[in-house]
């Protein structure tokens, strides 16, 4: 769920005048983001998604470019960006722009927003009297039976379609593939809308993103909430090296003083939002990039 760095070349000293009082001082010379190249609708390689949009917004508010450098964000994914350094010893890139809150492997600064994961289905085909993920699961037998729920693999899905005795239902996707070109999107694109799967559950951003891109279709994107035993919504933050603080504080500010951009930024790409805005610290259990 996404990605946040800042470089650490020393060329240009910001000053807080530059942007209306906007940042604290530090030594940058490009505003430096670690990302996936095939990762809508948080990064693309073609500067599509919202991650590249608010790193181009944060930049711009400091007078930098955005320089990226690009790696699947999946096992390793930290090991290679913002840990790994080029051939001048210095560090690639600084800042990961969307990541768990409260992520091991990460200086985190406080969450910019918190979403939650979502069961999607096409509407017109058997599911439209679902309104909620409690409609789902109360579902009578025997329409249940002949569902195909599609879920990835270490995600919230499985853990709530066993809670609720339709893992015989789910189909299995895995979180993580060594294709580069496949991309989280596709369960809704390809699987869902070819009839391969009667609804899936995908977190909240991908799930919003992909529904609106349907063609001649219309996709029910339904919020999902947290139950006893299964936590849908999490609270995603940026994150920078450990020790990092002066950047990570840096963000923070920018933070504060775009808040309406980002909120209307994650509206714009159909984000289902929880506390919309820059929501308080809560660190929940992060995901197993490393």
């Amino acid at each position: 769920m996404y990605n946040i760095r800042l470089a650490q070349c020393c060329v240009l000293l910001l000053a807080a005048a530059a942007a209306g009082g906007s940042a604290i001082a530090l030594e940058r010379d490009a505003f430096r983001v670690c990302a996936d190249p095939n990762n809508l609708p948080f990064s693309h390689k073609n500067l599509q998604g919202f991650e590249n949009r608010l790193a181009d917004l944060w930049a711009e508010r400091l007078g930098l470019e955005v320089e990226y450098t690009w790696f699947p964000q999946r096992m390793g994914f930290v090991r290679n960006t913002l840990r790994a350094k080029n051939e001048n010893d210095e560090y690639k890139c600084d800042v990961v722009m969307g990541i768990a809150d409260g992520y091991e492997l990460l200086q985190t600064t406080r969450p910019y927003y918190r979403s939650t994961y979502a069961l999607v289905y096409v509407k017109g085909r058997g599911l439209d009297d679902v309104q909620s993920g409690k409609d789902f699961v109360s579902l009578d037998e025997k329409r249940k039976t002949g569902l195909r729920i599609g879920a990835f693999d270490a995600t919230p899905g499985p853990a709530w379609l066993s809670a609720h005795g339709m893992l015989r239902q789910m189909v299995a996707f895995p979180a993580m593939s060594g294709d580069p070109d496949d991309y989280p999107g596709e369960i809704i694109e390809d699987a869902l809308i070819n009839e391969e799967l009667d609804a899936a559950v995908v977190w909240g951003p991908i799930a919003g993103y992909f529904a609106k891109q349907a063609e001649q279709l219309e996709l029910v994107v339904v919020p999902l909430e947290s139950e006893p035993g299964v936590k849908f919504d999490f609270a995603i933050s940026a994150g920078v090296r450990h020790g990092d603080d002066e950047a990570k504080d840096q963000l923070e500010q920018l933070m504060d003083e775009t808040s309406g951009e980002i909120e209307a930024l994650l509206e714009s790409y159909h984000v289902p939002l929880i506390e919309v805005g820059i929501a308080a610290s809560h660190r929940d259990s992060a995901d197993d990039r490393d």
